[in-house]
């Protein structure tokens, strides 16, 4: 191989697959291996760890991706891809409008939350006792928004998705699985901001955190989840067959607001 052959090999370097002639392997894990005897749950943790999940460590980021799968037209990203569905695009462009909508008010909780988590564990590990350094924590990101990233819900009085999660980590706490810290912090801060309870981001906050995932690939990972809720969306409105959906029936029109003398 000549030495600028050798040099753009080298610029695409990866860890993640390796790709020849007749060879597909992911995280080295021939391709053929993994057909039939694993889940996407295990190949999705392949590809972000370099190794295959335990059964019980899949089982928790399942439930995950699992919970994030969908929330209704009511989730931004949801209604935009099944009016995008409507405008003559394929079901990609569709899929790409609803997760390019997931920022850091819709769709970014979970990573914030996450670091909220990891503050509080960083101050407990200086010392501090865990109900201090939620309070001096949760203190800290009220003072820069009202907004606590994991808690509370406009639409739900309890998301109905947080105990179903928050119950298998600590099934998974007190089996061994998994440490516990993450899901310390969570329950520390439903205790300090009471009555206002966990909700989807905050419970999977604590599973991600629990599998050491970093706060970037909470965010990452959701959308992996609402991807599948988007696309079956954006599929339904397509088979609907109607043309140019707008975000209000035809029928209704804005209010108009005139300008300010």
């Amino acid at each position: 191989m000549s030495t600028e052959v050798q040099d753009v090999a080298d610029w695409w370097a990866t860890s993640v697959s390796r790709i020849e002639p007749g060879i597909i392997e992911l995280r080295g894990h021939p391709v053929q291996e993994l057909l039939g005897n694993s889940s996407l749950t295990d190949a999705i943790w392949l590809m972000l760890r370099g190794e295959l999940p335990t059964r019980r460590h899949a089982e928790l980021l399942d439930a995950a991706l699992v919970a994030s799968v969908d929330h209704g037209p009511h989730a931004p990203s949801i209604a935009i891809a099944r009016m995008s569905a409507t405008c003559g695009i394929g079901l990609n462009n569709a899929i790409a409008n609803g997760v390019n909508v997931m920022g850091d008010v819709h769709g970014g909780a979970g990573q914030q939350c996450l670091e909220l988590y990891t503050e509080i564990r960083g101050l407990a590990a200086q010392g501090a006792d865990l109900a201090e350094a939620t309070r001096v924590t949760v203190g800290r990101w009220r003072a820069r928004s009202k907004y606590l990233p994991g808690f509370g819900h406009r639409f739900h009085p309890r998301d109905p998705r947080r105990d179903p999660l928050v119950n298998l980590v600590e099934r998974a706490v007190a089996d061994g699985v998994v440490a516990g810290d993450f899901l310390a912090a969570g329950l520390a801060v439903e205790a300090e901001i009471a009555p206002v309870p966990m909700n989807i981001d905050g419970a999977t906050a604590i599973i991600y955190g629990e599998l050491g995932f970093p706060p970037p690939l909470a965010r990452g990972l959701f959308v992996l989840g609402r991807s599948v809720g988007i696309l079956a969306h954006a599929w339904e409105e397509t088979e609907g067959g109607r043309r140019i959906k707008g975000p209000i029936p035809p029928g209704i029109t804005p209010t108009y607001r005139p300008s300010e003398p």
